[in-house]
């Protein structure tokens, strides 16, 4: 035992994951922190009681979670075990879904930005409110123009959504908010190209937002965000997107928006 950290090997379960409850353990406590390097291999089979095989399976498995990286020549590391390397297998399960989930996964996100509006909007500064204001002004440009093509919006409303979430001064939910918002883009670029509005309503809704945000007002600023995703949940909960048309999806998003037809 190394400063109240249990290092004998477990009577059940694999050597593999009596390596991986062993490295949680140490993190929890303070032992191993960010950044730190871990000793040899040879020198933790041997304190661990586990094979150098089953060790190299649970780095792997750390790695894969992102609470470990192997730097070749040089060994391996504690990561900086920031929220958004962490929640990155959620990213990947939420991809896994089917059109059939994407509702639920969107139900989700609805939850967790309408809590984040809220906390925004009473620690935005300044400056996090004019760069707001530069993105939409960015998307009002390309409306006048005519050149705003959908998957063009949707580059803009994601990072509208995620300084928002930045903003709200909670790394936790910001990057869940983030490993949520790649898989339920796809519906609202679906939205984009076969709702005629749906590009000027949604910006209307995130000039809502911005407005209630700038008066300080956090319940304003979360019925103002739930309001917006709500539209994009029932939505695709009547226009489900099957993983085989994202595709099309895709390739119709090069044009322009006042281009794309029903």
């Amino acid at each position: 035992m190394a400063n109240g950290v249990d290092d004998t090997p477990a009577s059940t379960g694999s050597r593999s994951d009596h390596v991986i409850a062993i490295v949680k353990r140490m993190i929890a406590s303070g032992e191993l922190r960010a950044g730190d390097r871990l000793p040899i291999e040879k020198e933790l089979a041997a304190r661990w009681g586990v094979s150098r095989g089953s060790l190299r399976e649970a780095v792997r498995s750390l790695a894969a979670l992102g609470v470990l990286e192997t730097r070749q020549g040089d060994g391996t590391y504690v990561t900086q075990l920031d929220p958004g390397s962490l929640l990155r297998p959620l990213e990947f399960w939420a991809g896994l879904q089917e059109a059939t989930q994407a509702v639920d996964l969107l139900a989700v996100r609805r939850v967790l930005e309408t809590e984040s509006a809220g906390l925004a909007a009473v620690r935005l500064s300044d400056q996090d409110l004019d760069e707001l204001d530069r993105i939409l002004s960015g998307i009002e440009e390309g409306l006048s123009t005519g050149e705003l093509g959908p998957e063009s919006f949707i580059d803009a409303d994601a990072e509208f959504h995620r300084r928002i979430a930045q903003a709200s001064g909670n790394p936790a939910l910001a990057a869940l908010i983030d490993s949520l918002m790649t898989r339920t883009l796809r519906g609202r670029l679906w939205r984009a190209i076969t709702e005629s509005d749906s590009v000027g309503e949604a910006h209307a809704d995130h000039r809502a937002i911005l407005a209630a945000l700038r008066t300080r007002d956090a319940e304003r600023a979360r019925i103002r965000m739930a309001a917006h995703l709500l539209g994009v949940e029932l939505f695709a909960a009547e226009h489900p997107v099957s993983v085989d048309a994202l595709p099309a999806v895709g390739a119709a998003a090069g044009a322009p928006v006042d281009q794309v037809t029903e």
